[in-house]
This record gives structure tokens, sequence and C-alpha cells, in this order.
């Protein structure tokens, strides 16, 4: 795997980790974008399930970028580095450095494909909307209609880090444990992430992307509330459930992998 820094954006280093991992004998096909859920990583969430040995199998090649303050991306004490525009424009940063040319009919290797799972559905949702001559297909895995990061429980959450009771909150429990699950991660930076994404709702129906879109969620998965609206709301969109799969272990399916091959093949 080739693994290198992102540049500067806009003047400021965000310091992200951006790895790409090429098939043996390549596809003549856009490469794919894995953008990762909160408080996991690219090694967690692609590597070590599996999806980027299965996607190189399959002949297509990989860029995984690490949001900030995940994996082995920097965790900025600028603030403004965590809100979901911003982690946006350093991920088109990122393609960019990588070589992704946009979208041609005359070259089919042209654009990016991109799978995102968990909050990495939420940024490639926009991304894609803001996006369209890059991205040509997309497999959006746990999405929502509400960011669950929009509804945390900040307070209780820095009081649970400085030894207090945990937070009352399930989901903000839930995310905590996700977080902390992470050998690496810096909790008070993810805290920072959540401020700041909450500073940036998500409205899927504000800018909606037009590109054909693959919903993948558990069955079992709570997380995954709304995902027939928002393929309402899509033009060209379609669902496919993982029968007895949660939010933890959807991205494990071979189910999962075999329906975004397909769908991005």
């Amino acid at each position: 795997m080739d693994h290198h820094a992102v540049h500067v954006v806009e003047g400021v280093d965000p310091r992200l980790s951006l790895t790409r991992s090429d098939a043996d004998s390549p596809l003549d096909l856009p490469p794919i974008l894995l953008l990762h859920g909160f408080g996991s990583s690219s090694r967690q969430n692609w590597v070590e399930t599996g999806w980027v040995r299965f996607l190189n199998e399959a002949g297509r090649n990989v860029i995984m970028v690490d949001l900030p303050a995940h994996g082995d991306s920097a965790a900025p004490e600028d603030a403004g580095s965590y809100a979901p525009s911003r982690m946006r424009a350093d991920i088109l940063q990122a393609l960019f450095d990588a070589r992704v040319l946009p979208l041609r009919s005359d070259v089919p290797g042209s654009g990016v494909d991109v799978v995102g799972y968990s909050l990495g559905s939420r940024l490639a949702w926009e991304f894609g909307a803001t996006q369209p001559e890059l991205v040509r297909r997309m497999v959006l895995g746990g999405p929502c209609t509400a960011d669950p990061l929009a509804a945390f429980d900040l307070e209780g959450a820095e009081l649970f880090l400085a030894g207090g009771p945990a937070s009352q909150d399930p989901t903000t429990a839930d995310l905590l444990r996700m977080a902390q699950a992470g050998p690496h991660n810096d909790l008070p930076a993810l805290l920072a992430m959540v401020s700041a994404i909450k500073t940036e709702p998500f409205d899927p129906q504000q800018a909606v992307p037009k590109m054909p879109l693959l919903l993948v969620a558990g069955d079992e998965d709570e997380y995954a509330e709304g995902i027939t609206d928002l393929q309402e709301w899509a033009p060209d969109a379609r669902i496919a459930t993982l029968p007895g799969r949660n939010h933890s272990n959807a991205i494990t399916s071979r189910l999962f992998k075999d329906a975004a091959h397909a769908f991005l093949a």
C-alpha cells in the first residue's frame, strides 16, 4: 500500500493520512474511495474487515482517507478542521493528490466511486451532491436522515471522561464506546469533532446526489432510520438489506461486499 499525507488546503495543512492500494490487474474502472465511520479508521473499517483485499482481488484500485483525529491522521487544534464542510474539502484535496480526474465519458477510469460507512456515509452523501463532476457511483452503508452525532450528549461525555458517571443517553454511550474501542483514538479531539459537526447539521434534502446510489443497512441497525426516505429523495437509489446485521457488524458482511462490488461494476 502507498501511504502518504494530504497536501495543504487553502493554506492550512490538514495532515490527513491517505493510503492507496492498487490491484495487481486493475480493471478500466474508477478507483474506489473508502470513507470510514466515527471512532474508527481506514485500517479498522476497511483493511481488517477484508474490504481492501476483496476489492483489489476484484480488480479495483482503492483510496482511503483517515478523517481528522482518526487512524494515522493528525488531531488538529483548529476546531474548524472537524467541520463536515472542511473535511469534504480535505477529501477533495486527497483525491487530487491521488491524481483522480473528473469524469469523462471517453475515459472509463476517470472519476471515482465512493463507499462510505456511518459518518463516512453522511460525508459521502454531501460530497456526491457537491462534486457531481467527480463521483460516478456511491455505496452508503448504515445511512440515516439524522446524524446521531448531532444529538450527542457532549457535556455528559466530557463528564464521563473526567471520571464521572456514564451518559444516560444510550446513543451517546454507544458512540463513546465505539470511540474508546480505537486503541490510539484521541478522545478529546473526537469530542471536538462532535462539537464541530453540531454546527453543520445534516440536511440530506438540501443537497441530493444525483448519481446511482446503493443504500445498505443491517435489518437490526438502529441507526439507519429514514433509509427509505433517502431512497425516495435521491433520483437513482436502491436499498440492500443485510439479514441479522446491526450497525456494528454490518461492515464485516460478505453480502455487503458482494452487493457493493456488483453495484460499482
